[in-house]
């Protein structure tokens, strides 16, 4: 049964951390284009996470 939640937690942290990884080199993909480019595309991602969260946690 541990071993389960074990393996769950490992595929969840998993996903966040490609979720991460993804996102930062989509940020760093668009600064080598165009510096700015690459601080408002983190900034659209991170504002994404936080309306996602929000409509999630029902706020």
């Amino acid at each position: 049964m541990a071993q389960r939640e074990t393996k769950g937690r490992l595929a969840a942290a998993l996903s966040d951390l490609c979720a991460l990884a993804g996102a930062g080199l989509v940020s760093y993909g668009a600064w080598l284009v165009y510096e700015p480019a690459g601080f408002i595309v983190s900034g659209a991602i991170l504002l994404g996470v936080g309306v996602i969260g929000a409509l999630r946690k029902g706020v």
